[in-house]
Parts: C-alpha cells; sequence; structure tokens
C-alpha cells in the first residue's frame, strides 16, 4: 500500500433521524483513489465498540491476513471454529453503501445499531481502514489518544462534552 491509499485524519459529522450523513473528504479521496465505485464497505470493528470502513479493494488485505491468522492458530491448535467466527465478521457482518456525488451515504440499520451510531459519528483514521465511533462511546472507552480526538471534534462544533 502507498502512503495515500491511508486513510489519516477524523472528522465528526451529524447523523439524521433516517441515518444520512456525509462521508468525510479524508475518507472519500482515498475510497476514490482506489477504485471507480462511490461506495465504501462499513462493518462490525473486531474489538472495538465501533464499526470499521475500508474501500472496497481492501477486502483482498483482509482475507489475506485472516489466513495468515488461520494458519498461525493451526500451528498453535486452534479450533476452525474461531477461522469462521473471524470471516462472519469480517465478510459476513459487513455491508456495501454507495455515497452520492457529494458524499453523502445513508447508514444501514443493521450498522447503525451495530456501531451504536446515534446522532454523531466521528471518523477516525487508522491507517487501511477508518473507524467510525458514536462520540460519546469513544469518550468513554477509547484509549486516551481517541478520548482525545472525541472531546476536541465536540469541542469544535460546540457540542457540550
Amino acid at each position: 500500500m502507498e502512503i495515500d491509499d491511508f486513510f489519516q485524519g477524523s472528522a465528526l459529522n451529524a447523523v439524521d433521524a433516517k441515518g444520512r450523513l456525509s462521508v468525510p473528504a479524508f475518507v472519500r479521496s482515498v475510497i476514490e483513489r482506489g477504485s471507480e465505485a462511490r461506495a465504501i464497505v462499513i462493518g462490525a470493528h473486531e474489538i472495538s465498540p465501533c464499526l470499521t470502513a475500508y474501500g472496497r479493494n481492501y477486502a483482498r488485505n483482509l482475507y489475506r491476513e485472516m489466513e495468515r491468522r488461520r494458519l498461525a492458530e493451526e500451528e498453535r491448535g486452534g479450533t476452525i471454529q474461531d477461522h469462521y467466527a473471524r470471516a462472519r465478521r469480517t465478510f459476513g457482518m459487513t455491508e456495501d453503501v454507495p455515497y452520492d456525488t457529494s458524499g453523502r451515504i445513508i447508514l444501514p440499520p443493521m450498522m447503525r445499531r451495530k456501531g451504536g451510531i446515534e446522532d454523531l459519528a466521528l471518523f477516525v483514521g487508522v491507517g487501511g481502514t477508518v473507524e467510525i465511533w458514536n462520540p460519546r462511546v469513544a469518550l468513554e472507552q477509547g484509549d486516551a489518544d481517541l478520548r482525545d480526538i472525541a472531546a476536541w471534534r465536540l469541542e469544535e462544533k460546540g457540542i457540550a462534552l
């Protein structure tokens, strides 16, 4: 991956009652460099109470990593059930979500519920993917840097903590 393929930055955007929100420019620019499609793949994060998102082409990287982990677990005596649970989470618990020319999407209800997304969505670049957090959850459960990002973005928009 080139540096241009990485998600870097953060943004806080409003989510309306129907689940509509704007995908930040720092996310769209990476997606559009990697694909003709104006779509973002959104899924459940592996360990954090948020969503993860990426461009369609990034799924190849996820598959390679999943296979690497499967082989390593087999060597340590891991079960195939662990592999399939990871595969379901990685590929089954996702939605391919197109965005319009202004970058707006409708966050699918299952993803919205899974990520606990309410009226605000905090996008945080983490390299090959971007996390989508309820900023209030990020303030409570995130690491110190994530809490700082959430607090800063909320203050920037004039939203009381």
